[in-house]
């Protein structure tokens, strides 16, 4: 029998996790059998993206449903004005839900390094996080603030001192339907040590393991140099960083996987399994500084492809959609799945539209074909996607942190096709330019509709290429 109260809510969210750490994207280690599986038995977006590859931006992103430079939030170290910008629990709040936080923020006063001033938690009403996790914690030993601003000090590796909190919480919140998000800081880097520390014995499992192929053949790139301690006279090692840290990273998604495979297990000793939508999803990837001097902050497939799996409710058997996802699509995703309504703020589209007999004329026939990223901190870009080609710009000029630029120069051509880990930059060859002219209308389409302006587009200094030039048909792809 169909039960008549609203699902309840929980969110998953993860830090810095690439999309194929996923057995289901190729990923051969086995490090996530607890989300293979519920992407087999529920809904498995496997074309989601990020729409700002940074933290803090992408988690308002995923509070308001809006691009960063809608909500302000363009870099770290920027508050969300959630009375601006209304949050996810704020609209979870007013259709009758409790809601909680546990873990990091990051969406505070930068003064506020580590608690949360109440007019700035999003209205959020259970509240055990820090603004900055990394800077609060380590991996064992997980420090959170409660709602009088408390330090609190939880047992256990963070994985699972966090996953403990939420599964009280759910406990003591399953007779009322609830709204939960659970922002782990893993697998992102300890920054004052610049390491993955994945729990103890983790590491040396998967150390000297799989390798992702865009890691495997690229160098790490020049401005990483210092902070991989290369003299001025040293090789570049391929792969940046990762030979160094992918055995902590596995090793701490391996922890992330059993976590969620705890909540999942609590969800149904408590009888609400069926009654619970769990979302799976990270703010972006990792590319161990083979892009950039860091490890994230480009347009590239290792920073914006993020893994994002939906279980319960409507989404149980809801198999693989294929359809291009954005971050800015999850919000109404969630508020639809749970019967409220989605506020015209939000700037997205439910993927309920693409389950069943939603995959319509106002379904898949209808969903965006491209998606968009905004790219800061780094350097000042933007990119946009389609099922078959990549297609990126940047302003050297502007400051990495500001919201609009007037003029980009073409930086980025990837045929995803043939070149699924984007190993050769198509930009400014001949033969490409049809694409690359069709890929700048639709970049300046997406710019125009978002951020409410038209910049200037230069294109790239043209090379020259052997071999045809494409047709058109390939262009469309």
């Amino acid at each position: 029998m169909k039960s008549s109260r609203k699902p309840n809510v929980v969110v998953f969210f993860t830090d810095q996790q690439r999309w194929d750490s996923m057995a289901a994207h190729g990923n051969p280690l086995g490090i996530t059998p607890n989300l293979d599986r519920a992407a087999k038995n529920g809904t498995h977006l496997f074309n989601a993206f990020t729409c700002q590859p940074v933290c803090g931006p992408a988690r308002a992103c995923l509070q308001t449903g809006t691009y960063a430079t809608q909500t302000g939030v363009v870099a770290n170290g920027i508050r969300l004005d959630t009375k601006e910008h209304p949050t996810l629990a704020h609209h979870f709040k007013a259709g009758g839900y409790q809601t909680g936080y546990i873990g990091k923020w990051h969406l505070g006063r930068k003064e506020n390094r580590l608690h949360v001033v109440e007019e700035d938690r999003g209205g959020y009403g259970y509240w055990l996080a820090a603004n900055g996790l990394e800077w609060s914690s380590d991996a064992y030993d997980c420090v959170l603030y409660d709602e009088d601003n408390e330090r609190v000090k939880l047992p256990g590796y963070r994985v699972d001192a966090m996953t403990d909190a939420a599964i009280r919480y759910i406990d003591e919140s399953k007779d009322a339907p609830f709204f939960l998000t659970v922002s782990y800081l893993e697998p992102h880097h300890q920054n004052h040590v610049d390491d993955y520390p994945a729990p103890d014995g983790y590491r040396e499992r998967y150390a000297g393991g799989w390798t992702p192929p865009d890691l495997a053949a690229l160098p790490a790139h020049p401005g990483a140099r210092r902070d991989l301690g290369l003299e001025s006279g040293d090789g570049l090692p391929v792969g940046g960083s990762a030979q160094q840290h992918l055995g902590g990273y596995w090793g701490m998604i391996k922890r992330l996987d059993e976590a969620y495979g705890r909540i999942r297990d609590a969800l149904k000793s408590l009888e609400l399994d069926k009654d619970t939508i769990v979302l799976f999803v990270t703010d972006h990837g990792c590319h161990f500084r083979t892009r950039n001097a860091e490890y994230k902050r480009s347009c590239h497939e290792s920073s914006i492809r993020i893994p994002v799996v939906l279980t319960g409710g409507v989404f149980d058997g809801g198999g693989t959609v294929q359809e291009l996802v954005s971050l800015v699509d999850l919000p109404p995703t969630l508020l639809a799945s749970a019967g409220l309504p989605v506020p015209e703020s939000m700037v997205g589209r439910s993927v309920t539209e693409l389950l069943g007999g939603g995959r319509s004329a106002l379904g898949a026939e209808s969903w965006p074909d491209d998606v968009f990223a905004q790219i800061s901190e780094h350097v000042h870009g933007r990119a946009v996607r389609t099922r078959r080609w990549k297609y990126g710009v940047e302003d050297p000029d502007a400051h990495p942190c500001d919201a609009h630029s007037n003029r980009y120069i073409e930086t980025h051509l990837y045929d995803l096709k043939h070149d699924p880990y984007e190993l050769r930059n198509l930009v400014g060859l001949a033969t490409h330019r049809p694409v690359a002219d069709r890929m700048k209308a639709r970049l300046l389409k997406r710019i125009k509709e978002i951020e409410g302006h038209q910049p200037e587009i230069v294109n790239a200094p043209e090379r020259p290429a052997a071999g045809r030039i494409v047709t058109l048909q390939e262009v469309d792809e």
